[in-house]
């Protein structure tokens, strides 16, 4: 029997290293499908998992490729199939992670008649994807695997390669040696990415020149976390990480001060607004209010992609290169700075925020301090831990109270900023690790969104996992929480009932029903009790907490204006308005 075209394209996925798929079955990618089960019936194919909606399936790929740094492989159906994915696909974009998204189409036979479920799908991710491109015959489609993979990783961004019905189940042609027809090959290596001399030279001199040197790093200082730590002892700096950074250095370094941002920490912000010299490595962090005013520090940026250089604050040496390669060619022309004051000062605003953070996460609530919830996980976390966090509210507690240690991996959708993404990404590390416990820290609105489906993946593979811990931990607070804060500090708007409040659901119980294990807590003094036994348990545990929604995820430098916006929207009739000023009054006035 003559090869099909779909069987060319699972062989020449599998040539590209794809060994596993998260996806949702439809008509439209059947011949897909069938050759991914005859490879897999000759020990030659892909693994495929199946998810409970394609938007989930976009954003487990994002997660392996967050975790792995590998290209992570989603699939869909054409038509509904195709558009539910565009929400994890944005995700990856925003957020640099190379995918591959394969949809199915309507046969090429009925494309312009208004066919079921045609779309122009091309069109329709043409904004979001690097490359996108649709197959008209066979001896397209080699091609098309090899430059939708080969972009989608060169350029940490998206590839969508779409194959109506009728070409998946077609005869494998491969292309003639003919005019009209082009011969790819497959693979990729990243080359070595580093700046010239001279601006390494001039980079120096302005690092070199300064007395308070900040660092910024984010996800793109990853693979670069020793040079770092080398740069910020030579240049007796500080270091703040943007979020999607948080796990490239750990919290218990005394010169790392944390999260920067809305999320962040007030060391991080002082740090920012009392430097001279700002370093920044890896990170298109979006809020430049948080970064130090225009013109007052001098500035040295680093990144791999070029459109990010000088975007976010005007430095005075842009450095395209490899974050890794470059702080190893700049060492050796930084000199070791004596005056250790700045650094030390650093030191001792991080321990005084640290002490800060454990008083509010300990400051009683009606039932539970949501604060306290992280942190009472973090020093029990194991060191090879992997945490991922919804977008809600709880991506503040996230930010501010988890401490990452050496090994830990952690994540969240940060540039887009989506709910929904924590049990997905969770899903994924535990795929990509299955020797690894994994937490998911996760609103209620987002599991009512779309997160409690998934703890049916959960129920249907984790036997499959070496290690079965992963922890989904709600937090159950019936308040869309994030979005009620701000209605409150960004509008001085009092909390909208209608669009705030959220039905109270039992999500412990739903995770027993499924076969799953189920912890509930409203007491504050049960917490590290529950995390040990969701610790140590057999199985997936759904820990659920029943949080007090007026526990105000402030800014760490709050300004007038957001103040007087936030008590404006009291006076007019918050909820809870009392309890509100009540618990939150030491955290917007605090001094020390």
């Amino acid at each position: 029997m003559s090869m099909k075209t779909s069987d060319f394209f699972v062989q020449r996925l599998k040539e590209w290293g794809v060994t596993r798929i998260y996806g949702y079955p439809g008509d439209g990618i059947n011949g897909v499908l069938g050759a991914i089960q005859r490879a897999n019936k000759a020990g030659d194919g892909i693994e495929f998992i199946q998810v409970r909606h394609e938007e989930m399936a976009a954003f487990m790929a994002v997660g392996h490729a967050k975790f792995t740094g590998e290209l992570g492989v989603c699939l869909s159906t054409g038509g509904p199939g195709a558009t539910h994915l565009l929400t994890g696909l944005y995700d990856a974009k925003m957020d640099h992670a190379p995918v591959l998204a394969i949809t199915g189409q309507a046969e090429t036979t009925a494309r312009g008649a208004s066919y079921q479920q045609e779309m122009n799908l091309d069109r329709v991710f043409a904004d979001v994807a690097n490359f996108v491109q649709e197959a008209a015959s066979p001896a397209q489609v080699r091609h098309l695997v090899d430059r939708g993979v080969r972009v989608a990783i060169a350029q940490n961004g998206v590839g969508v390669v779409i194959i109506p019905k009728d070409v998946q189940d077609e005869a494998w042609q491969p292309p003639q040696h003919a005019h009209g027809f082009t011969h790819s090959g497959s693979g990729y290596q990243r080359p070595r990415v580093i700046p010239h001399e001279n601006d390494l030279q001039r980079a120096a001199e302005v690092l070199n020149a300064g007395k308070k040197v900040a660092i910024l790093i984010g996800a793109g200082a990853r693979n670069a976390a020793v040079e770092v730590v080398q740069t910020a002892n030579l240049l007796g700096a500080g270091v703040a990480k943007a979020l999607l950074g948080k796990d490239v250095l750990p919290d218990d370094a005394p010169f790392v001060t944390g999260s920067i941002g809305l999320l962040g920490t007030e060391p991080s912000w002082k740090l920012m607004q009392e430097c001279d010299t700002l370093l920044m490595i890896g990170s298109g962090f979006p809020w430049t209010e948080f970064l130090p005013p225009e013109g007052k520090p001098r500035a040295v940026q680093i990144d791999i992609d070029p459109a990010m250089l000088g975007l976010r604050y005007p430095c005075e040496v842009n450095l395209h290169g490899d974050a890794a390669e470059t702080l190893r060619a700049l060492l050796p022309l930084l000199t070791h700075k004596s005056d250790r004051s700045w650094q030390e000062e650093i030191a001792r605003q991080v321990r005084d925020w640290w002490q800060l953070m454990e008083q509010r996460a300990m400051a009683p609530a009606k039932p539970v301090n949501p604060q306290r919830v992280v942190w009472e996980m973090s020093p029990l976390l194991p060191d090879n831990a992997t945490v991922t966090s919804d977008s809600g509210s709880c991506a503040n507690w996230f930010a501010r109270d988890y401490r990452v240690k050496q090994g830990q991996r952690a994540s969240l959708s940060g540039g887009l900023a989506c709910m929904g993404a924590a049990v997905p990404y969770a899903i994924a590390a535990k795929f990509a690790a299955p020797e690894k416990p994994v937490v998911a820290l996760v609103g209620d609105g987002a599991m009512q969104m779309n997160n409690m489906a998934e703890l049916i993946t959960i129920q249907k593979y984790w036997q499959q996992w070496q290690d079965p811990r992963l922890i989904i931990c709600v937090f159950n607070n019936q308040d869309l929480n994030q979005v009620t804060w701000e209605q409150r500090v960004m509008e001085g708007d009092p909390r909208f009932e209608a669009t705030q409040q959220l039905p109270d659901v039992q999500y412990a119980e739903f995770a027993k029903s499924l076969g799953l294990q189920g912890i509930f807590v409203d007491t504050p003094e049960a917490l590290s009790g529950a995390w040990q036994q969701a610790l140590q348990a057999d199985r997936p545990v759904v820990l659920e907490v029943k949080t007090d929604p007026e526990v105000a995820p402030l800014p760490p430098h709050i300004t007038f204006k957001q103040a007087k916006a936030f008590m404006a929207s009291m006076v007019k009739g918050d909820r809870g308005a009392v309890q509100v000023l009540s618990d939150t009054a030491s955290q917007l006035f605090h001094k020390k």
